[in-house]
């Protein structure tokens, strides 16, 4: 678990990392370079799940070996698929994206980081993000050190 004493707000208990693929820590289906450490390291930290539509057809062999559950569903219908896993884990997960079919994932998260790294971010999704980074890495690096969310998120 990841717990995250935010000042003057609210202790979050993240057991759950939710990752979208393509646009965050993905970009033309190829994983970018250094999510793969980052993954597998907050991998001992908390469950994680990368969910999706896998327009590339690469994200298994992508993901395979960083200790993540790769969910897939069709491009159809992705905001609610999203957000259905999402609610299914019950509470504590971080969520992590960049496009209009994460908003609904989002507002069931406990915490949100929206990401604009290579292929943009989305504008909607930014009123339902805690937290933008400019980057993927940046945004798996939060996870990894509380402090920045800490720091960005007290009162």
């Amino acid at each position: 678990m990841i717990k995250i004493e935010i000042p003057g707000r609210k202790t979050l208990e993240i057991n759950y990392v939710v990752l979208d693929y393509n646009g965050t820590i993905a970009a033309d289906g190829e994983l970018l370079p250094g999510a793969a450490e980052k993954i597998k390291e907050l991998c001992g930290l908390a469950e994680v799940f990368v969910l999706t539509a896998d327009s590339y057809g690469t994200a298994e062999a992508q993901c395979g070996g960083l200790g993540a559950a790769v969910k897939t569903f069709p491009r159809a219908g992705a905001a609610a698929c999203k957000e259905g896993i999402v609610h299914a884990l019950g509470g504590g997960a971080a969520c992590v994206g960049n496009g209009f079919n994460d908003i609904e994932m989002f507002d069931a998260a406990e915490l949100s980081i929206a990401v604009m790294d290579r292929e943009g971010v989305c504008a909607a999704l930014l009123p339902h993000a805690d937290i933008l980074v400019r980057s993927a890495l940046d945004g798996l690096d939060l996870l990894l050190n509380t402090e920045r969310v800490k720091a960005t998120l007290r009162t």
